[in-house]
């Protein structure tokens, strides 16, 4: 599990600096590490099956190992996130101006988005809930970002009408960010719901950060 945070974790950071330098190699080696995700999703599942099966867990462990199941998919949706990203750097023909990247404020969710990774990465390894907690207040930024991006790039379309199609690419990287953050919080609560036995879909921010 920990091999493959860190490897989704990697994904991510190639696809900020292959999205910023407009660097191909680098966004198509993403896109050959996916094939690995993969198979690192299917042989952690098949793990978790194999300890269900075999060793009949039961309280804690039973709720860990469930809990690895439903995170290892969130961690592979977040390769697919990367992947997504680095197809958008395949399409482009000229990097993104600095202008843009300033205003849609992507370099700060694409920072952002790394660091939450970090803290539920830190989370689990550590069983540390309080940190696991800390994400559902920290995903705000980033839908800030979100909801403040349309309006960003449509300004500067209007300025720039020859970067239309490289805007709404960007526009398009923002939103996928915006659900790096999601996956994120869905972690958290698989931490906190086998640490503590704690179901928190469903639940407000506010609730899910006082329960």
């Amino acid at each position: 599990m920990i091999e493959m945070f860190s490897l989704v974790k990697s994904q991510l950071e190639k696809s900020k600096q292959a999205l910023i330098s407009l660097d191909k190699d680098l966004a198509r080696e993403v896109l050959v590490l996916e094939k690995r995700v993969n198979s690192f999703e299917l042989k952690i599942d098949r793990e978790c099956e194999n300890i269900i099966a075999l060793l009949s867990p039961l309280a804690i462990d039973l709720r860990f190992v469930l809990a690895c199941l439903k995170i290892n998919s969130n961690l592979e949706r977040i390769g697919d996130i990367a992947e997504g990203i680095c197809q958008f750097v395949l399409n482009i023909k000229l990097a993104p101006k600095q202008e843009l990247l300033d205003n849609t404020r992507i370099m700060e969710m694409f920072n952002t988005s790394i660091s939450i990774l970090d803290d539920v990465k830190i989370a689990f390894e550590t069983e540390d809930t309080k940190l696991a907690r800390s994400v559902f207040k920290k995903d705000d930024l980033l839908d800030e970002i979100n909801i403040a991006s349309t309006e960003s790039v449509a300004e500067f379309i209007r300025g720039n009408p020859d970067r239309i199609n490289q805007s709404l690419y960007l526009l398009s990287a923002i939103r996928k960010l915006e659900r790096v953050g999601d996956q994120c919080k869905n972690i958290s609560e698989e931490i906190i719901f086998y640490i503590e036995a704690k179901v928190l879909k469903h639940k407000s921010p506010e609730q899910k950060q006082e329960e």
